[in-house]
Formats: C-alpha cells, sequence, structure tokens
C-alpha cells in the first residue's frame, strides 16, 4: 500500500500546479449553473402540477451538481495515452505494483484534486449567494460526506475503464463523448431524478449512475433518511467493485495485444 500511497501522492502534487485551470473551471461551472437555475425557475412558475421537490430543493441539488460536476468530466489520461502510442507503457509492466491500480489511483488523484479546487469555492458562494442550503441534520451531513466518499471511488473507477479502452482505441475519444453524456442524463446532473417519472424512476436506479451524483444530493437534501444511508452508500460500492472487476479483465485482455517496441 505504500507504494500506491507514494504514488497518488506524487500525481496529487502535479495536479496541484493547475490552480488557474480550476478557477477557470469554476467560474464555467458559476455561469451554468445560474442558467440552469433560471430555467428550472421558469418551469416551476409556468407549472401548477405538484412537484416531488420544492424549487428551493432543486436550487441546491443544482449547485450541488455544479460542485461536484468535475466527478463525470471524464477524460483520456494524457501521459497514458503517449506512452502507449509510442510503447512506453512498458515502463509501467516493469513497475513492482500491480498496473491497474497504479492506473486506478492515478484517476483517483485526478477526481480528487479539480474536486476540491472547484468544489470548496462554488459551496462557499453558492451557499452565502445563491441560494444553496445546508443540510436539516448533522446526520444528513455525515451521510452526504460517506455517499461523496464513494461517489469519488465509483468517478475513478468510471475513469480508469476510459484509460484502459487506450489500449484498443489510442486516443479514447470516442468512450470520452459517449460514457460523460449518459451519465450526465442518467445521475440527475440534467434533471433531478425525483423529477423522472416513475417508469423511469425504477430502470434508473438500479444503473450505477446516480450514484455519482443523485445519491449524495439526496442525502445531502434529506431527500434520502439518514437511516437509509447504508444501503444507498452499498449500491455505490458494488457497482465500484464490479467496474474494478471488469477493469482488471480489460487490463488483462489488453496486455496480450499491447504493442511496446513503439507506435
Amino acid at each position: 500500500m505504500r507504494g500506491y500511497a507514494s504514488f497518488l501522492a506524487a500525481r496529487i502534487r502535479v495536479l496541484l500546479q493547475y490552480r488557474a485551470a480550476a478557477l477557470a473551471g469554476f467560474g464555467t461551472q458559476l455561469f451554468w449553473g445560474l442558467i440552469r437555475v433560471m430555467i428550472f425557475e421558469a418551469f416551476y412558475r409556468s407549472s401548477t402540477a405538484a412537484q416531488p421537490m420544492t424549487m428551493d430543493e432543486v436550487r441546491s441539488y443544482i449547485w450541488l451538481g455544479q460542485a461536484m460536476l468535475i466527478l463525470v468530466m471524464w477524460g483520456p489520461d494524457t501521459d497514458l495515452r503517449d506512452m502507449i502510442r509510442t510503447g512506453g507503457v512498458a515502463y509501467e509492466l516493469l513497475r513492482p505494483l500491480d498496473v491497474y491500480w497504479v492506473w486506478f489511483t492515478r484517476c483517483l488523484a485526478q477526481r480528487t484534486v479539480p474536486l476540491v479546487f472547484r468544489a470548496v469555492p462554488m459551496f462557499v458562494v453558492a451557499g452565502l449567494f445563491l441560494g444553496l442550503g445546508a443540510p436539516p441534520s448533522p446526520a444528513s451531513a455525515v451521510a452526504w460526506l460517506g455517499a461523496t466518499l464513494a461517489a469519488i471511488l465509483m468517478s475513478a473507477a468510471f475513469a480508469t475503464l476510459i484509460s484502459l479502452s487506450l489500449l484498443w482505441t489510442i486516443s479514447g475519444e470516442g468512450m470520452c463523448r459517449i460514457l460523460p453524456v449518459i451519465c450526465w442524463v442518467l445521475s440527475g446532473l440534467i434533471v433531478p431524478l425525483p423529477l423522472y417519472p416513475d417508469w423511469a424512476q425504477r430502470v434508473i436506479m438500479a444503473l450505477p449512475f446516480r450514484g455519482l451524483a443523485d445519491t449524495p444530493f439526496r442525502l445531502y437534501l434529506g431527500h434520502i433518511l439518514p437511516s437509509e444511508a447504508l444501503p444507498a452508500i452499498a449500491h455505490q460500492l458494488v457497482w465500484t467493485a464490479a467496474m474494478i472487476a471488469i477493469g482488471r479483465l480489460m487490463l488483462a485482455r489488453g496486455l496480450r495485444r499491447v504493442v511496446v517496441q513503439g507506435g
């Protein structure tokens, strides 16, 4: 474990250099968050039907989504892509560490550092000026924190699958275009999941994507009670373990065909 921890710490130190990029990302997410709040306010003002969430809850849900958006902003690891293109991936195979967990650690750092850089100012600004409410109880806050940590692990598992796809696709652009869009729709980042029709919710609740956004957000809001947090977090962890198992199978097959002479 010490080797992986050292690798994680080294990767975090590299990512800490990109503070200007994080600030730009925060500004972009703030802008789009304001647009999304205005869209939902227009919807609520024009509708007389009873909704499963109040506008205040939707507003908080939106700002939570903007704060945690980096969890579904997946892209190919450019260092790994270059190593696979040039054959430098052979150096990864020579490490006295499991290749999958090394790549998972890289993805975990890439999820965590930008998340902290962007989420902290978003919570401050949205909490003070833009209507982001506080959790209804300390228990809800603790449950939200646990679900958020599980969401980070799930996001890293998804990102690792994209990195592993580079063994076949080289660029990884296809996965990076398809998977985030599916996730945005099915995780609640486009429309909060409680606003979906009942028939759609039955399907969506069985899929892994809600664990990236809807589960921690609804724990934060109290829509999922703290007493129901353990099954919700277990759903996240089971899907994370499944994606790790799939990733290890992909790596085993990919290493049979990888070219290490270059190109």
